[in-house]
């Protein structure tokens, strides 16, 4: 530990008496410092131990030495040393009582100890715990390094939680906790997980300093891996500041949860690329060839019914969107022990993962969450997913998900599912310009017709085909005459120079007007 008051003062060689602060004695040195100057307060940074023989001093003047304290006290000055037989052959009254009423501790010092006798002192002390900081320090790398070969991360995490006595916890990129030591702290880890998921937006490395959830702890938070986006992050929880060996042993973990996380960065890369395979041998419809590829990595995923997203990034961050999205597939997959295939397709990723499993449902909420969280046409993943499927049809399955991604860029949605396209209405999926243009072509000379004011034959038209031709109660509906209607519904095939008998002719004319209902009321 540094030097204190309390081990100069037990320091046989130097002789000091304690004339003040007697009960503060154990607050750490950072350094002894000599000054003459009658306010050395500009000079001083805290922690310090500072030497006087009041030079320049009216160390019996009561009022003066009240105010010289309290500003060094201010400063962050630990105590005061005063040597005795110089100036004055003994300490001043007015400065002991000035030293007493604001609790600073007064060491006197005797005429044969020098001020460089209690700097060395000082300075030896702090040397000798800076090595042994650096020595603990290497021997809790050592350790670290040990556990690590042995147990993996968690058996680095309870190393560390050791050496810092303290708790310790890694969690993936989705800030989700992977491991926690001791065994109490995971639920602790849990509730620090938007704390995790700040961080994993700030370019890596980096770290920040939190309250713990129970309030009890100071947590530091670091950030893993060395690309842009984090992999993954480390909960170092303690009852104080890190001290220098603590600190050691933190950055050792950090560097050796790095290197891990590159090497599983590296693997991940060469499973992409064995996963890629598989997808193209399921779509080339050759599932027992993708199934032999897949081994154990994916076999079991081929075995059950699976379904598929595809996935597209729009914007500057699509990679980010994209990677986010494939950051949460892997995540929630690993940590219900199930397989998932995430290959990226150039500006696409395309996910196969189980029906039912965690994987589909961690992707479907991270839909709706930037769903929720988007401004309107401006999202950065637009996905679709299919419906349930097995190996022979997963050529099939990635159509309808194509399928689902090209409604959901149409309706300017996050994830469409396509067992809602054949559940839902046609109606939407007219919400196109094309679509729009032909209807609204169609009708054209109906509504022009109507504008001179010679009858309204776009609204007898709509009420006829709604009525699926019924004479009566169209009329009813629209107030007039069956014969009117009749004649009214003669001048639109005169003007269409189309037959309403023809069922074809009807669906358009219905869909026409849905789909320029909107915009022509």
């Amino acid at each position: 530990m540094p030097p204190t008051l309390a081990s100069l003062v037990h320091h046989t060689a130097l002789k000091l008496t304690v004339r003040a602060g007697e009960d503060r004695l154990d607050v750490p040195v950072r350094w002894a410092h000599a000054s003459e100057l009658a306010d050395p307060v500009p000079y001083m940074e805290g922690g310090e131990l500072l030497l006087i023989t009041a030079l320049k001093l009216d160390a019996e003047d009561r009022e003066a030495m009240r105010r010289y304290v309290k500003r060094l006290v201010g400063a962050g000055v630990v105590g005061l040393g005063f040597a005795v037989g110089v100036h004055y052959e003994d300490i001043p009254d007015a400065l002991v009582e000035a030293a007493r009423a604001e609790g600073l501790p007064l060491l006197e010092v005797p005429r044969r100890t020098p001020f460089l006798a209690i700097s060395k002192a000082v300075s030896a002390a702090i040397a000798a715990d800076q090595y042994r900081a650096v020595t603990a320090g290497f021997a809790a790398q050592r350790e670290l390094t040990k556990q690590t070969l042995s147990d993996g991360p968690e058996g680095l995490l309870a190393a560390l939680a050791a050496q810092v006595d303290g708790w310790a916890a890694l969690y993936d990129a989705s800030g989700a906790v992977v491991a926690a030591a001791p065994d109490w702290a995971g639920r602790r880890a849990a509730r620090l997980t938007a704390d995790v998921t700040r961080l994993r937006d700030r370019p890596a490395p980096a770290s920040s300093v939190v309250a713990g959830p129970e309030h009890e702890d100071r947590v530091e938070l670091h950030s893993l891996g060395t690309g842009r986006r984090p992999r993954a992050a480390l909960a170092v929880g303690t009852a104080a500041a890190l001290g220098t060996a603590e600190r050691y042993a933190v950055h050792s973990a950090i560097a050796l949860l790095t290197l891990t996380t590159e090497r599983s960065r590296s693997l991940h890369a060469a499973e992409q690329r064995i996963g890629a395979a598989v997808l193209r041998m399921l779509l080339a419809g050759e599932p027992d060839h993708a199934r032999a590829v897949a081994g154990d990595l994916y076999g079991g995923l081929l075995d059950a019914p699976f379904r598929i997203i595809v996935a597209v990034g729009s914007g500057e961050a699509d990679g980010d969107a994209l990677g986010a999205l494939a950051e949460t597939a892997e995540a929630a997959a690993a940590r219900s022990g199930e397989a998932v295939l995430v290959v990226p397709e150039g500006e696409r990723l395309v996910v196969l993962a189980a029906d039912g499993g965690a994987a589909v449902a961690a992707c479907c909420d991270h839909a709706a969450a930037q769903e929720a969280a988007r401004k309107a046409d401006d999202a950065d993943l637009v996905a679709g997913l299919s419906a349930p499927a097995g190996p022979t049809a997963a050529s099939a399955a990635y159509k309808q998900a194509e399928q689902a991604l090209s409604v959901a860029r149409r309706r300017g949605r996050v994830l469409v599912e396509h067992e809602h396209l054949a559940a839902g209405s046609v109606l939407p999926l007219l919400a196109d310009d094309a679509v729009w243009a032909f209807a609204d072509g169609l009708l054209r000379a109906l509504r022009e017709h109507d504008a001179t004011g010679r009858g309204d034959l776009v609204a007898s038209l709509r009420a006829w085909l709604s009525r699926h031709g019924q004479w009566d109660a169209a009329a009813a509906d629209l107030g007039v005459h069956r014969h009117t209607l009749r004649y009214r519904m003669r001048r639109v095939e005169e003007i269409l120079g189309r037959s309403l008998d023809d069922p074809d002719v009807r669906m358009e004319l219905w869909l026409a007007l849905k789909a320029t209902a909107s915009e022509n009321g």
